[in-house]
């Protein structure tokens, strides 16, 4: 998949490197400002079930 990315890129090595660099850098921008807060309500991080109590039952 990366090497057909590659493939399809314009200009020279540097280049790409660089528009690859952008690339990357866009989908972090877009997965941080619209997909996770999309999903944070979704997923069970609130639903916590660990307590204070250790192996043993007794609270420290």
């Amino acid at each position: 998949m990366y090497g057909w990315i590659w493939r399809h890129l314009p200009g020279n090595t540097w280049v790409r490197g660089f528009v690859s660099l952008v690339l990357a850098l866009a989908v972090v921008y877009v997965l941080f400002q619209y997909v996770f807060p999309w999903a944070e309500p979704l997923l069970p991080f609130g639903d916590v079930t660990v307590d204070s109590a250790g192996p043993t039952g007794v609270v420290r």
